[in-house]
């Protein structure tokens, strides 16, 4: 059977943005299901305040290239991507210098207020992780959102998306977090949003296009809702018990061993999807590596051909914590 797949979708991930909520959570869960075996993918935007030289991001030229348009008018789509430290994992970054080379991620330090195209930078943002997943040709089993400039994508998902194939059966999960945005967004986000075929009935919750409105947004079209934050508005609270369609809804502590909790919610969407991939709730057996035998490695010292060595001899197991990383995606063009 093959293992399940997490399309990670956040606002920030540490350490590669400051540590928050949101970038620790956006670490350490995707980290705790890789450690278990799961195929993840991880995306964030590529704000100006990311040190490319010090983390190593590097250009994704076969996924680069492509033109998304917001409100009429074309942005290039730069993908890029680097290792997490001390982890197998990759993080991929959307990037545009329209909208992401600045140097304080959500708020203008000349006015000391929210950018005023933080909408368009979000959707910009959610519409290249979907674009650049189908371009990979990987099909997610569950797509996890956290904060809130992934707000759109489970709209996104559900209306835009819900007949492509690679994104049509994926369970969508949206983590809330005490992220609020003071000022609201452009009042003319239904319409951009139109212009991108959504119908204006389906984001009727935007007339008043603030955090608490667009989190609603992302809970009516997601399949389950986590509240990670201590404090969460009581005014969303009581917006998901009237959420009948949610199939959970949950308050997962942060601390101890809360990936098996993960792995569970995520079963619970798999089976009910109907798919047959099963979240591990323990890490799989490592596979154990081969080391040569005495007799071979006294024959590569003494310099004999390994035509003339014996081939009957017996390989020795090598400890499975010897065995080399995985090789970048960086220098892997297969992935």
């Amino acid at each position: 059977m093959e293992n399940p797949r997490v399309l990670f979708i956040s606002q920030e991930i540490s350490p590669f943005m400051p540590e928050t909520e949101v970038s620790k959570m956006s670490r350490d869960l995707p980290n705790g299901m890789h450690e278990l075996g799961i195929e993840v993918r991880l995306f964030m935007p590529r704000f100006g305040c990311v040190n490319e030289r010090r983390n190593q991001l590097h250009e994704v030229i076969r996924l680069s290239g492509m033109n998304l348009v917001i409100d009429g008018a074309d942005h290039p789509l730069i993908i890029k991507v680097a290792s997490m430290q001390n982890t197998r994992m990759q993080v991929y970054f959307i990037d545009n210098e329209d909208y992401f080379h600045r140097k304080e991620p959500l708020i203008d330090p000349r006015y000391k207020m929210p950018y005023l195209d933080n909408d368009e930078r979000s959707l910009f943002f959610c519409k290249g992780v979907l674009e650049t997943v189908k371009k990979l040709r990987w099909s997610p089993d569950v797509i996890h959102c956290h904060g809130w400039m992934s707000a759109f994508a489970p709209l996104l998902i559900k209306k835009a998306y819900a007949d492509d194939p690679l994104l049509a059966g994926a369970r969508v999960v949206y983590s809330i977090y005490n992220d609020d945005f003071e000022v609201p967004l452009s009042p003319h986000l239904r319409r951009k949003m139109a212009a991108m075929g959504i119908a204006r009935k389906e984001v009727e919750l935007l007339k008043e296009p603030n955090f608490l409105n667009l989190t609603k947004l992302a809970i009516k079209h997601s399949d389950a809702v986590i509240t990670c934050s201590r404090t969460i508005d009581s005014e969303i609270t009581g917006f998901l018990s009237t959420q009948q369609k949610l199939r959970s809804v949950m308050d997962i502590e942060t601390k101890g061993n809360y990936i098996e909790t993960y792995s569970q919610l995520y079963n619970r969407l798999l089976i009910g999807a109907g798919r047959k991939r099963r979240f591990r709730s323990t890490p799989p057996p490592r596979k154990a590596a081969t080391r040569p035998s005495p007799a071979k490695v006294k024959a590569m010292q003494a310099g004999i051909p390994p035509s003339n060595r014996n081939k009957n001899a017996q390989p020795e197991l090598l400890d499975p914590m010897e065995q080399n990383d995985e090789q970048s995606i960086i220098n892997n063009p297969s992935i």
